[in-house]
């Protein structure tokens, strides 16, 4: 991906959206001091740019009714590229697992998964496992409550 110039202003745009993604137009350019015109060119840019990548609401679990998150640590048992093609087909055949990423250091994927309830969790993994997708061991980590989830802070991941 082309890395994307940013100043202060669409700093100060990606931080505002990621935090009040329904604002109109006219209040996000009132809130970093633009026109609105100005505004809407620079959020094209940003989409363009693929800096913006999407939209989404965030949703109350809880709201929705029972559900389990579970973080998992997965080490494959092999490690070549097919091994590693294979887990990440297989992950992206479910919608449970919400979240997948590739570590370094011990274990080689760190997967998210929300279900209604550890059964499912369960149901889930046994599938993942009859696949034959690669893992030699796993470790569940079942969240208890949330504490932090929160935008990063763009203004300190940007050189300037």
């Amino acid at each position: 991906m082309k890395r994307c110039r940013l100043d202060r202003t669409d700093l100060e745009l990606l931080a505002v959206l990621s935090r009040e993604g329904r604002l109109s137009k006219t209040a996000l350019a009132q809130r970093v001091g633009l026109g609105p015109t100005s505004c809407w060119e620079r959020i094209q840019k940003l989409e363009e740019a693929g800096v913006i990548t999407g939209y989404r609401a965030e949703v109350s679990l809880r709201a929705l009714g029972p559900s389990v998150t579970v973080f998992v640590t997965v080490e494959l048992g092999e490690h070549r590229a097919q091994n590693f093609d294979r887990f990440e087909r297989e992950i992206a055949r479910h919608d449970e697992i919400t979240g997948c990423w590739a570590l370094g250091g011990g274990y080689d994927y760190l997967i998210q998964v929300v279900t209604r309830d550890i059964d499912s969790y369960q149901a889930l993994i046994d599938t993942v496992l009859e696949q034959r997708a690669g893992v030699a061991r796993f470790f569940s980590y079942i969240v208890t409550k949330p504490v932090k989830d929160s935008p990063p802070p763009f203004e300190t991941l940007i050189e300037t």
